[in-house]
């Protein structure tokens, strides 16, 4: 059996770990938990203090006391440097290391919790375009969002011209996290060309088809984007 045990909240942000784990082509055991009703259930919460997705369970060195990491990038990073071989990272000595490193980094520092944030105020003000709190919030959101179409424009990935653990973090804040915290890409051209190229990817074809079958890729990068997650929007009072 695998030493690698991924578990991965269905419809979430875990999507990450069997996208980089498919690429680098590293076998891994996937459990997958569903919503109850939106959250964690008690069994994934019970696996970590957070109590959240995703936690990667490492029994490689020591099968008697697997090592248990959650924080998607903390996992992405651990993959890649322990199992990986330094694949899909840029080094130091690579000219753009740099730019792996901002955009690495970028999902989860401004991306992603940016989207959330405007979603958040939103469904208080109902985004209200007059109310000053939606709107800086708003603003603040398209003008990142205007950032990664800008960076796109002059390459193929967001570090350069290769595919790395940066688009692998990225990725689902313009897929399956729109599920959560609606936006419209049509506008945005060269985010759904990357779009388009990472998720022909056969690594990510794998990695959703064993972890969240039931989400229609082609609804996910469109560029009005998938419909929303029916117990959350309820739960945010955005439907009966």
């Amino acid at each position: 059996m695998p030493g690698l045990t991924v578990h991965h909240l269905q419809v979430g942000q875990g999507e990450r770990i069997p996208f980089l784990l498919e690429e680098l082509e590293i076998p891994y055991t996937l459990k997958l938990y569903q919503r109850s009703p939106v959250l964690s259930p008690p069994e994934l919460k019970a696996l970590h203090p957070m109590g959240a997705s995703p936690v990667l369970e490492d029994a490689t060195s020591s099968p008697d006391a697997p090592l248990l990491l959650a924080e998607s990038g903390a996992i992405v990073e651990y993959i890649i440097h322990k199992h990986g071989n330094g694949r899909l990272a840029l080094p130091p000595s690579h000219p753009n290391y740099a730019d792996y490193l901002y955009w690495f980094h970028f999902s989860n520092s401004n991306l992603q919790p940016t989207i959330f944030r405007r979603f958040a105020v939103g469904s208080v003000t109902k985004s209200n375009p007059e109310d000053p709190r939606f709107v800086n919030v708003d603003q603040r959101m398209w003008g990142v969002i205007k950032h990664v179409e800008n960076r796109l424009s002059q390459t193929r990935y967001l570090a350069g011209d290769e595919f790395t653990a940066a688009d692998v973090m990225s990725v689902w804040c313009f897929t399956t996290m729109r599920k959560f915290a609606p936006f419209n890409l049509s506008v945005y051209p060269n985010i759904l060309a990357w779009l388009k190229r990472c998720t022909e990817r056969p690594g990510y074809r794998r990695a959703m088809e064993k972890g969240d079958p039931d989400l229609a890729i082609e609804e996910l990068i469109s560029a009005k984007g998938p419909g929303l997650f029916e117990a959350f929007a309820k739960m945010a009072g955005l439907s009966k």
